[in-house]
This record gives structure tokens, C-alpha cells and sequence, in this order.
């Protein structure tokens, strides 16, 4: 191995030096613990030190790193106390995530690192969205993100390679090929020469790098810094590297030649490394020792750190009320002026308002700029903000998610449009595994808001109709928003922009041209979790949301003969139950209207919740009236038959009835 000092300090040479042995030396202790079952899992990086420490010591600790399972150099060399680091491994409450995940999963602001998860690839869309905000900040930074050479065959690495090339982000993507994808060899996962190469597809720069040589890494990893803050672009980086033990510990390493695992010993970054600086005179045996007594004196005091900290103690409250950040909801009531919209017109003045308010509010979403959008939710919108601010994206859902979430870690708001809220599908990891588990898993926001203009009674076919809120209800750490009129949707999505937390906001695509109210001018909020109550009644309780508040208003309208108390939630998560088990105790009936199919819907658990704590006030079995449970269909009779429209009123007559 070929090591050159040109242009790095005697003292940089010492400190590399240093900063590789120390993630060394943590490992092997860690080893020994998993052996002894005091750390429940371990992913080496032992052979790839030079890769961790050579990216970081090139990035001021100002910059993002975003690092993967193996990379214990970068949290070393951002100098993370090594007692938070083993409480984490140990799930005690002085690590990063207080018990709730495990490993590298979690991230810190505090050092600028940004954890992975177990799915890999939406970390480098996250990359992209840190590095905008960079940019639109007018901030000259750098954002390094890791990934391995299996994590390449992943859609969110095209894709985040795609976006970044796109939008010239300073973003450098950091390929660890180590030969082995857990026990799948690289000549099975790829078919191009060098991991490189996929760059070029994208019109990005991309270079192959020998993985074991620190100085190699550092030199090249500066330059490429340095130019990439004062000419914004993407750099696609393949470190050459081998992992000399298992994907993870029971893995073992029985599919790896013999041969090859001793071929990559002979290149191990820290052995020749130190050789090499001992016959320069930079070290000598004695310090080497002296170093390591150092490392192994803090390795040992912050371990009894670790061990002296008790379990951690069980707290259902703090346990649930750290699935969301705290928000203070803003009460601002609405002006006396309206004026009478349509329901678009009402999303697009509540979306306008909310960017004059929040200059960090950006705007994402497929031929939303010149073109205003398919529904022309934003028409206009560049004009008045800029293409900055107003982003056409390439079509990919999962990496503009994932940005938006980048966008929320750098100090901003991100609104994501879903063209149809069908297609949120090719987005579905990140929102239910990144944007809804991250403050609960280190206390980080998602301030990102996806609209999902949804719905069926439009002749749009299965995949440009369904409502399918229900994937997020599920979801710990969403809100979902569905509201049914115009003055609704202006106000409750001010709120949701606001709110720092994820929250899907349903816009059903036949209410946008269909139906007018008189709707306050300017800017104003309304609360989450507070359900309308639209008519009083004394028979019967009804509750709605989204088409079917209409589809109920019209046959309360056309049977003036049935009493009935008729909610309209408004959003979903979180939901008023309050106001349903008030209605119930005065009615003592209830069915529930969702355009949803019947199985596993919102109308199912709010049956289930009245049934388990308002049984005794009822005088009939709770009634839930839904679509067929088949996808939706196209021709207009067929549709007609699929939404419960047609069937609310036969069966809200029978529960009258009972």
C-alpha cells in the first residue's frame, strides 16, 4: 500500500492515525461484550476505518453525515462521548434513542450525524433534502451520505442520485463495496466494472477509490469538499474496501474464500498505516503504546459509565407522548370577510397564505411550478415564490419524501404534493418508517406535509381513485387530515403546515370544482381533533368525513323525517371521540359512513371504541357503511355499485328503526 503525505500537517498524519485506532479498539471491546450477551448485536466495520475517518475529517463537524451500520469512525471522529454511544448499544437512557432502537439506528443534531435505517436506501433521498436546504439558505456546506454496495441495487438510490443531478446538490454519495451484500457476492448484485459507473447514467462525477488507504480518502475527500462548496454538484464516490467479518455477527463469514478474507488482511488500513508512519518517524513503538493506553483508559471509564446506569424505567405517558413533537396550536380566528370558492380555490388560498407566512415553507411535487398542478392547486405559484420555493420533481415519490424530511433535519418546512394520493404507494417506507417513527425513535420532527388529493366518483379507475386514509391511521406518529368543505380545508391546513409533525392532508378530488362555501379571507387556523357537528338530531348518531358528509347531508336532506346528529370529523389522527361518545349517550344509535372499503377502515375502530366504552348506552348494533371490498372500478354502474352512497340511506333507515 502506497501511502504520499504531500500536503496533509504532521500533526493531521498523528490524528488520522489515532482517529482510525480508536473505532478499532471500541469494536473489539464490543465484540467481547456481545460474547459475554452485555450488547445484543454488532455490525463490524473492522478492515473499513479509513472510509468512516477519512470522510469526516474532511467535513467541518458543521456539515450533515449520514452514515450506515458499519461506520462507527464517523460518530468517533465527531468526538460523541463513548458512554452515549454504549448506553445506546445497551438501550439505557443516556443514549440516542432512550431504548427505542438499537445499533446506529438514530441520529443526533447536536453532532450533525443523521442515523439509517434497517430499509437503507431513503437515508440518501434525506441527504438530498439537507443538501437543498443548503442551498436555498445560501449556505456553502457539504452533505456526505454512506451506503453499501448492496444498497446501490435499491429505487431510492436511483432515485436520489437522479434528484441530486437534477437540482445540482452539493451532496456526496459515499459507496462502501466491501464485496459482499450480507452473502451475496458483488458479482451477483451489479453488472457494471466499477460501482462508479452508475453515475455516469445520471450525469454525475463519480469516481473509484482504494477504500484501505486513509490518506488517499482524506486528500481526495478535501479537494472534492472544497470544490463541491463553491460549485454545487453531486460527487458519486466508490470506496474499494472488503469487510472481514460478517454482515453481523451470527452471520460469520463460511461463504467468503479463504484466500480473499487473507489477501484483505494483508491490506488492513490501520497496520500499514501505522508502519508507515513509524518508518517516517512520525511514530514510534512507544507511542503507538502510550495511544493506545489512552483509548483503552476512556474505553474503560466510559464502559463503567455505561454499566452503572440503570435500566430503563418504564413510563407509558412519556411513552406515548413522544410519538409526536410538542405543538401548541396557534388559534387565529377567522376574519369576518369571505368570500364564496370552490374547494380547490380554498386549498390553493390556505397553501398561498402559508407561504407568505413561513419564508422556509418549500413546495415539492410533480408539475406543480409552470403548470400549477394537475388539479391547479398552484397555478401562479412561481410567479409570486420562485422556482426555488415551488419544485417540479422528477417522478419519484420516495426520494421527494425523503427529501422533504432532509428539508425538515436543515430548519425547514417541506408540502409535498401526491399527484393522486394512489401513487404515495411508490413513497410508502419513508412516511411510515422515517417521517412517522423519527421523533419517537431521537426526537426528531418531520415538518412535512403530503397532500393527497384522493377519492373515487370521478370515472378515474382503480388507480387514480382510491381514499386510502387508512394506511396512515394505522400508522403511530402520522396525522391525517380529511376535511369536507372549503373553509375546513383552508384553515385545518394552515394547521398542519404549522405543525411540525408528518401529517397526510386528504383533499377529495370530486369536492374540488363541486362544491362552494363562503370562506374567511386571509389567514386563519382550526384546531386538530375537534369533529363539526352539522345538524342535531335526537334518533340517530351519523358520522362522516371527506364525500360522505355530503353523501349524508343529501339524504338527511331528501328524508327530512329522520333526527339525527350528524359529524363530520375533520381529521382522523388524532380523532374526536368525544364528540361521538356525547352524540351516542343523547341517541343511543350510531352508523358510520366511509367511502373506504369496509375492512379494517376508520369506521371499524370508532365502532370498536363506542363498543368497548359506550356499550351501555346503546339500542342497537353500531352500523358501518362502506365500498365493496374490491379495488375500485371504472364504469360509472360499477362505481355506482362500489361506493356506499347508494346504500347509506336503506340501512340508515333500518338502524332508525331497530
Amino acid at each position: 500500500m502506497e501511502f504520499s503525505k504531500e500536503g496533509i500537517s504532521n500533526q493531521m498524519l498523528g490524528l488520522l492515525y489515532e482517529r482510525m485506532l480508536k473505532p478499532r479498539m471500541v469494536e473489539e471491546r464490543m465484540l467481547v461484550l456481545l460474547r459475554q450477551g452485555k450488547v445484543s448485536k454488532w455490525f463490524s466495520g473492522i478492515g473499513q476505518e479509513a472510509i468512516s475517518v477519512g470522510v469526516a475529517s474532511a467535513l467541518t463537524n458543521e456539515e450533515y453525515i449520514l452514515p450506515m451500520h458499519r461506520n462507527l469512525g464517523v460518530f468517533t471522529t465527531r468526538d460523541i462521548p463513548l458512554f452515549r454511544l454504549f448506553a445506546q448499544w445497551q438501550g439505557k437512557a443516556s443514549g440516542f434513542t432512550k431504548g427505542r432502537d438499537r445499533s446506529f439506528h438514530f441520529g443526533t443534531q447536536e453532532y450533525k450525524i443523521i442515523g439509517m435505517i434497517s430499509h437503507l436506501g431513503p437515508q440518501m433521498g434525506v441527504a438530498n433534502g439537507i443538501a437543498l436546504g443548503y442551498l436555498l439558505k445560501g449556505e456553502k456546506k457539504v452533505t456526505a451520505v454512506f451506503t453499501g454496495d448492496g444498497g446501490t441495487s435499491e429505487g431510492d438510490f436511483h432515485e436520489a442520485l437522479n434528484v441530486a443531478s437534477v437540482w445540482n446538490l452539493p451532496v456526496i454519495f459515499c459507496i462502501e463495496n466491501n464485496g459482499y451484500g450480507l452473502s451475496t457476492p458483488v458479482n451477483e448484485q451489479y453488472a457494471c466494472k466499477r460501482l462508479s459507473d452508475k453515475g455516469i447514467g445520471y450525469g454525475i462525477e463519480s469516481y473509484t477509490i482504494k477504500g484501505n488507504n486513509i490518506l488517499e480518502i482524506y486528500r481526495r475527500m478535501k479537494d472534492l469538499v472544497k470544490s463541491v462548496r463553491n460549485n454545487p454538484r453531486p460527487i458519486l464516490l466508490e470506496f474499494e474496501t472488503f469487510r472481514m467479518r460478517g454482515h453481523e455477527e451470527a452471520s460469520g463469514t463460511k461463504y467468503v474464500p479463504e484466500d480473499l478474507l487473507e489477501s484483505w488482511a494483508e491490506k488492513d488500513p490501520i497496520e500499514n498505516y501505522e508502519r508507515f508512519l513509524i518508518a517516517e518517524g512520525l511514530l514510534t513503538k512507544v507511542t503507538v503504546q502510550k495511544i493506545r493506553t489512552g483509548i483503552e483508559k476512556e474505553i474503560s471509564q466510559h464502559l463503567n459509565l455505561a454499566f452503572e446506569e440503570g435500566s430503563i424505567e418504564v413510563n407509558t405517558e412519556k411513552e406515548l407522548a413522544d410519538v409526536y413533537h410538542p405543538f401548541q396550536q396557534e388559534e387565529m380566528e377567522p376574519a369576518t370577510k369571505t368570500e364564496n370558492i370552490r374547494f380547490v380555490d380554498a386549498v390553493s388560498a390556505g397553501l398561498k397564505e402559508l407561504m407568505k407566512r413561513h419564508d422556509n415553507l418549500v413546495i415539492m411535487g410533480q408539475d406543480i411550478a409552470e403548470y400549477g398542478g394537475v388539479f391547479k392547486v398552484t397555478e401562479d405559484f412561481v410567479t409570486e415564490f420562485g422556482k426555488e420555493r415551488v419544485r417540479n420533481t422528477p417522478i419519484c415519490e420516495s426520494g421527494i419524501i425523503e427529501a422533504a424530511m432532509g428539508l425538515s433535519i436543515n430548519g425547514m418546512k417541506a408540502v409535498v404534493e401526491m399527484q393522486f394520493a394512489d401513487f404515495v404507494s411508490s413513497g410508502f417506507n419513508p412516511v411510515v418508517n422515517y417521517l412517522a417513527k423519527s421523533h419517537y425513535r431521537w426526537g426528531e420532527p418531520a415538518d412535512v406535509v403530503i397532500r393527497m388529493p384522493c377519492g373515487g366518483d370521478v370515472g378515474a379507475g382503480p388507480f387514480h381513485s382510491q381514499t386510502n386514509e387508512a394506511w396512515f391511521t394505522k400508522t403511530a406518529g402520522l396525522k391525517v387530515v380529511y376535511p369536507a368543505f372549503p373553509a375546513d380545508a383552508k384553515g385545518l391546513l394552515s394547521t398542519a403546515i404549522n405543525d411540525p409533525n408528518p401529517v397526510l392532508f386528504f383533499e377529495h378530488k370530486a369536492l374540488y370544482r363541486s362544491v362552494y362555501q363562503q370562506v374567511p379571507e386571509g389567514y386563519y387556523t382550526l384546531p386538530f381533533g375537534k369533529a363539526a357537528l352539522l345538524k342535531e338530531g335526537a334518533e340517530v348518531t351519523i358520522v362522516s368525513y371527506g364525500a360522505g358528509v355530503h353523501w349524508a347531508l343529501k339524504t338527511l336532506e331528501e328524508n327530512p323525517g329522520i333526527d339525527a346528529d350528524l359529524i363530520d370529523l375533520r381529521t382522523l389522527m388524532p380523532l374526536d371521540m368525544e364528540s361521538i361518545y356525547s352524540s351516542v349517550e343523547k341517541t343511543g344509535k350510531l352508523i358510520i359512513l366511509q367511502e373506504d372499503t369496509i375492512f379494517g377502515g376508520i369506521a371499524s375502530d370508532i365502532s370498536a371504541m363506542v363498543s368497548e366504552n359506550r356499550f351501555e348506552f346503546l339500542d342497537a348494533p353500531i352500523k358501518r357503511v362502506a365500498s365493496l371490498q374490491t379495488p375500485i372500478p371504472f364504469a360509472k354502474s360499477l362505481e355506482d355499485n362500489y361506493l356506499p352512497k347508494n346504500r347509506f340511506l336503506e340501512e340508515l333507515l333500518k338502524l332508525a328503526a331497530y
